[in-house]
C-alpha cells in the first residue's frame, strides 16, 4: 500500500466561500479566543507586545506580572536604568534592545503625547521599535480601533497554508488578508488563527489528522492510502 499526496477539491483559496467557512469553524473551535497578553491599560499592552517579539505570550505574562508591579507608570519606565530593566526582562530574549526601545518609547510618550499611548497607526509607528503588528495589537485590543490585521508567525504560516498568500513579508501578508477578509473579522480572525496555530497547525508537525479544516486547506498534510494493483494472473 502506497501513500498518495492528497488533491485539494475545496473552495477556491481566498474566495468568500472558503474564507467565511474557515472563520465560522474557527469561531466554533475557539469561542473565547482573544489577546493572550495580560494587561490593564494601553501602556501595559504596548510594552507587553514589544516584549513578545521572538518570545511566547506565556513567558511575557510571567515577566510582566512582576514588571508591571515594579514600574507602574510611563514615567517609571522612561526613567528606568537600562541595565536594571534589561535584567527585569532578560528571559524574554533580545532584552538589551527591548529595554532600550521600551525606555525610548516611554520617553517619547511623555515628550510628544503627554504620557498617553496614541490612538492612531501613524503616531504609534513613530515610537521606537513599534511596527504595524504591535500598533495593530494595541489599537485593536486596547482601544477597539481596527485599521489593519495583526500578522505574527502563526498568522503568516496559516495564511500561506490556506492559500491566502505566498509571501513571508508581514506587511504584504497584511495587505493581502485585508483584501479577502471582511473588516469586521480582522481582529477576531487574527486571534483565531493564533489559537489554531498553537493548538493544531504547528510549524513543524501540523496535526492535520485532528484538524476539522482539512477540507478547506489546500496544504493539508494528510496522506491518502492507495492500494497498488497486482500484476499476478
Amino acid at each position: 500500500m502506497n501513500l498518495a499526496t492528497p488533491i485539494y477539491t475545496g473552495p477556491q483559496p481566498g474566495s468568500p466561500e472558503q474564507v467565511n467557512a474557515i472563520i465560522t469553524e474557527l469561531r466554533r473551535l475557539y469561542p473565547t479566543a482573544a489577546c493572550s497578553l495580560n494587561f490593564s491599560n494601553p501602556l501595559e499592552l504596548l510594552i507587553a507586545t514589544q516584549l513578545s517579539a521572538q518570545c511566547t505570550d506565556e513567558r511575557v505574562n510571567i515577566v510582566t506580572s512582576k514588571l508591571f508591579q515594579k514600574y507602574t507608570s510611563v514615567e517609571a519606565f522612561a526613567g528606568a536604568k537600562q541595565e536594571e530593566l534589561e535584567q527585569d526582562i532578560r528571559s524574554t530574549g533580545f532584552y538589551r534592545n527591548k529595554a532600550k526601545n521600551i525606555r525610548a518609547t516611554c520617553q517619547r510618550l511623555i515628550t510628544a503625547y503627554e504620557g498617553e499611548v496614541p490612538r492612531t497607526m501613524e503616531d504609534l509607528l513613530t515610537l521606537p521599535g513599534v511596527a504595524r503588528k504591535t500598533a495593530n495589537v494595541v489599537l485593536g485590543n486596547a482601544f477597539g480601533i481596527v485599521v489593519g490585521f495583526v500578522v505574527d508567525t502563526h498568522v503568516g504560516r496559516l495564511a500561506r497554508r490556506f492559500g491566502w498568500t505566498t509571501s513571508t513579508d508581514p506587511v504584504k501578508i497584511e495587505q493581502e488578508l485585508m483584501l479577502i477578509v471582511p473588516p469586521e473579522d480582522w481582529l477576531d480572525l487574527s486571534h483565531l488563527l493564533i489559537f489554531h496555530g498553537r493548538a493544531i497547525c504547528d510549524a513543524r508537525r501540523p496535526l492535520c489528522e485532528q484538524c476539522t479544516l482539512t477540507h478547506l486547506c489546500p496544504s493539508a498534510f494528510i496522506a491518502i492510502p492507495v492500494r497498488s494493483s497486482s500484476n499476478k494472473a
